[in-house]
């Protein structure tokens, strides 16, 4: 069986906007969602800049008393989940309930927590941890909200693979609804790590942008003077759903999804082989998913964190992916607005793409002043544009060498 799947919703929580269409009218706008630290006193840091969720209220999505017992994490998954239900108008009920499936990951999950209760063990001893302390940790605790708080009784899975744990989460739910285990998946990922732990370890691996005094300016994808990423959180969610199934309850068809693609680097646990031959076979095999030629695409939403590495491996990549095509489509890396929500940046930026499908607009790559030596692709520099969108793809990769690449198509029946 092999049934075709379409996204009714979208739902965001991001560093540029808390909702769907704030943040994209904050890409569309190439406005940055990165500034000073607040969660914390990061002045000793050498990072001091992150792309935080502002003015985040989880109060109103979650009971207060309830928010002892989950994570940042968990709190912006039910957030965005409640935006991209809204926005399908997909109802849960006893009917359907069983069909409908939950499918969320993280790539560290509460890690603010396990700082918090780690400091309580040291200073107070193992009496003071909290009962809630694993619950409100565990990355699938993120699905479990969401399933409890739905009634969503189909598949309930987690992902936690790194930064490509969003684009894992929404392709094994598009193959979920394909082969008939559900109808419709509520599917993406969420991350909230920016605390001391987070920050300082990747402080400590030297990955971080330090540009510390101009932080709007810090996350410049290609830019031959980025000096790495920058971390952001938040959470993306989109409704899959059976295309019969949506069509006979009139949903909002924001785009159809027709291919997924994994694969593995086999080298190195944080940086990927220079010839980015991983990448390169994972665009190839979504290809071969959705059945389509390279030709075919018309914008890639590159996974582009503003690493020296990275980018030009991707470039490489796309290059050997699509030949002479590679100089005909358009790439972006809307990190330069977010930041890299390490497990929800797939989530985020698949949500990002399904949308530039549904208004016909290039997301921009902001700071993108001087692009360096072999990025010489067409990278959408610094202003949105309106472009015809028939196909988008969306890369995600991870440590440990794994990827995920996801494509959409305009949805015309």
């Amino acid at each position: 069986m092999s049934r075709r799947v379409v996204v009714t919703g979208v739902g965001l929580v991001s560093p540029v906007g808390i909702g769907t269409e704030e943040t994209w009218e904050a890409i569309r706008n190439s406005r940055s969602g990165i500034a000073p630290i607040t969660a914390f006193d990061a002045s000793a840091f050498p990072c001091r800049i992150a792309g935080e969720v502002k003015g985040f209220q989880p109060e109103k999505w979650v009971e207060r008393k309830e928010l002892k017992k989950m994570g940042r994490f968990i709190q912006f998954a039910i957030a965005a989940s409640e935006f991209a239900l809204s926005a399908s108008g997909l109802k849960i009920t006893e009917e359907n309930a069983e069909q409908v499936g939950v499918y969320i990951g993280s790539g560290i999950g509460g890690f603010e927590v396990i700082e918090r209760e780690f400091e309580q063990l040291l200073n107070h001893g193992p009496k003071r941890i909290s009962p809630f302390f694993i619950p409100a940790t565990i990355v699938n605790l993120a699905s479990g909200y969401v399933s409890i708080r739905t009634g969503a009784k189909g598949p309930n899975s987690a992902t936690a693979t790194a930064c490509t744990t969003s684009a894992h989460a929404i392709g094994d739910a598009f193959r979920l609804i394909q082969h008939g285990d559900a109808d419709a998946m509520i599917c993406g990922g969420a991350e909230g790590a920016i605390c001391r732990m987070g920050i300082g370890g990747f402080a400590a691996m030297r990955a971080l942008s330090t540009r510390n005094d101009e932080p709007e300016r810090a996350s410049r994808p290609w830019d031959k003077d980025r000096d790495g990423f920058v971390v952001g959180e938040g959470a993306g969610i989109l409704i899959l759903e059976e295309l019969q199934s949506a069509l006979r309850r009139g949903a909002p068809i924001l785009a159809e999804i027709v291919g997924y693609g994994m694969s593995g680097d086999a080298f190195h646990i944080s940086a990927p082989p220079e010839d980015g031959d991983g990448a390169y076979r994972v665009m190839r095999n979504a290809l071969r998913d959705a059945g389509i030629p390279p030709e075919s695409i018309d914008y890639i939403n590159a996974h582009g964190t503003s690493t020296d590495v990275g980018d030009r491996v991707e470039t490489l990549a796309i290059k050997r992916c699509f030949g002479e095509h590679a100089y005909k489509l358009a790439v972006s890396s809307t990190k330069s607005m977010t930041g890299h929500l390490l497990g929800a940046a797939g989530g985020l930026e698949a949500g990002l793409t399904v949308l530039a499908i549904r208004d016909q607009i290039l997301p921009p790559t902001i700071n993108l002043e001087c692009p360096d030596e072999g990025c010489d692709l067409d990278y959408v520099p610094n202003v949105a544009r309106p472009a015809r969108i028939e196909y988008a793809l969306s890369n995600s990769f991870g440590f440990g060498g794994t990827n995920g690449c996801l494509i959409f198509k305009r949805y015309t029946g």
